[in-house]
């Protein structure tokens, strides 16, 4: 197949995508652009462990967050491409090194790339899906019996928000089905006796300056929508790059004041998963990625 017309994600952008090259949103071409492949041990500890997360960072999304602190791959897409059977000696060359799982992340322009080579070889471990939640369900779908983890974002509830900061007024409504989707699929969490998860729904949310009741307004509705079923990671990392100077308003960390007004909400909705501390909000944790 030397070129497809692609619908993978709410953004219809029915725009054609050839092997190195794509017109659509995402900017992709069919084979995948990673930007780095390596154990990462900054995720929550049932997904990094003591052996860490088997990540491969691809390049490319269909979101355009103006925070984003991978931005140099996100929108500006360093990296590598690599044919199906690069990716798939990349995934066994961390199931080697003995990492807790396979952690793909922002894969949705590759789906059917994933699809292919995981058909091929299906690791031992848990396949992780990362990912800032704007998917189709039905592209989702597609997935099952493929991944075993998913580890989504809900980012907003407001479309003016997911709008103004990346460039998807309908986020929502296609977040939350999605969202149901990969719960329906997995289940509740499963973690073994060493405290790593080897199935389920991890949903972060990150808060962002000035929207603390955004933030609210997403613990509440995963409460609501889901209750026990899935575990809410709330994410205090926040810190101003990508264009963020662009909007003065999110051009700041998150105060202790707003992460406590949080943090608030998150106990006494008596949410089950993980909270990121201030301590967190450091350039040094954003990974090193491959040049273009």
């Amino acid at each position: 197949m030397n070129s497809y017309t692609c619908t993978l994600c709410p953004r219809n952008c029915n725009a054609e995508r050839y092997e190195t090259e794509g017109r659509g949103f995402c900017g992709m071409g069919m084979l995948p652009k990673i930007a780095r492949i390596a154990p990462h041990f900054w995720e929550e500890p049932c997904i990094s462990g003591t052996m860490g997360s088997g990540t491969i960072f691809f390049s490319g999304c269909v979101l355009s967050c103006v925070f984003c602190q991978n931005y140099t791959i996100s929108r500006q897409h360093h990296g590598r491409i690599m044919t199906e059977e690069e990716l798939i000696e990349g995934v066994k060359s961390l199931e080697a090194q003995g990492v807790h799982n396979i952690n793909l992340v922002s894969p949705t322009p590759y789906i059917e790339t994933i699809i292919r080579c995981f058909t091929k070889y299906k690791p031992s471990i848990p396949v992780v899906y990362n990912t800032g939640g704007y998917e189709k369900a039905e592209t989702i779908r597609r997935l099952e019996g493929i991944v075993d983890i998913y580890l989504p974002d809900m980012k907003y509830i407001r479309p003016d928000l997911s709008k103004k900061y990346s460039a998807a007024e309908n986020y929502l409504e296609y977040a939350l089905p999605a969202i149901k989707e990969m719960v329906r699929q997995t289940g509740k969490p499963v973690i073994d006796d060493e405290g790593i998860m080897q199935k389920g729904t991890v949903v972060r949310h990150l808060i962002l300056p000035q929207n603390t009741k955004n933030s609210i307004a997403v613990l509440e509705l995963l409460k609501e929508e889901f209750g026990d079923g899935i575990l809410v990671s709330l994410m205090g990392q926040y810190i101003p790059m990508g264009r963020a100077e662009e909007h003065p308003e999110i051009n700041r960390r998150i105060t202790p004041r707003e992460y406590s007004k949080v943090l608030d909400v998150y106990e006494g909705l008596g949410l089950d998963g993980f909270v990121q501390e201030l301590s967190s909000a450091k350039k040094a944790y954003v990974p090193d990625f491959w040049d273009k």
